[in-house]
């Protein structure tokens, strides 16, 4: 038997309208079809304005939306994942036990994209047991650096 791609699944789909309400993106496709994803699916999504979210353009023949200020793209196969973000998680329980860890500075020192971090943060991605010993060293290490002050 053989396995058919998400993009093959829905075939000429495109996006129609999107929309933003109660903490989720939502697509309408050109097959009448609603989807919604989470925010924190999109983390420069949810740290930008309201302005700023609703200012993008359907591009690739409406197979994808950019927000040039903000230099994001989604792709419409980002719609089709059902699966919803796991806050639950071993990144997200440390930043909450220390709120005032800076996302962009620990990424930079860990020499990652901030969108990267927040996306372990966030659940969207599970980090390898090698990229969770990173996080945690350079907490370790940011941690030393406080204590000399």
């Amino acid at each position: 038997m053989e396995r058919v791609s998400r993009l093959e699944e829905h075939g000429d789909e495109t996006i129609k309208k999107v929309w933003f309400e109660s903490g989720r993106i939502f697509m309408l496709s050109s097959q009448d079809k609603e989807y919604s994803r989470p925010l924190e699916a999109f983390p420069v999504l949810k740290e930008a304005s309201n302005e700023e979210r609703n200012d993008f353009a359907i591009v690739l023949h409406g197979r994808a939306l950019r927000w040039e200020s903000l230099d994001e793209d989604i792709h419409i196969s980002s719609f089709y994942n059902t699966e919803e973000p796991n806050m639950m998680n071993e990144v997200a329980a440390i930043f909450r036990q220390f709120p005032q860890l800076n996302v962009s500075e620990v990424a930079r020192s860990m020499g990652v994209n901030k969108s990267l971090l927040s996306k372990y943060i966030y659940g969207i991605k599970k980090p390898s047991p090698q990229r969770m010993q990173q996080i945690k060293e350079t907490l370790h290490y940011l941690g030393e650096q406080l204590m000399a002050v």
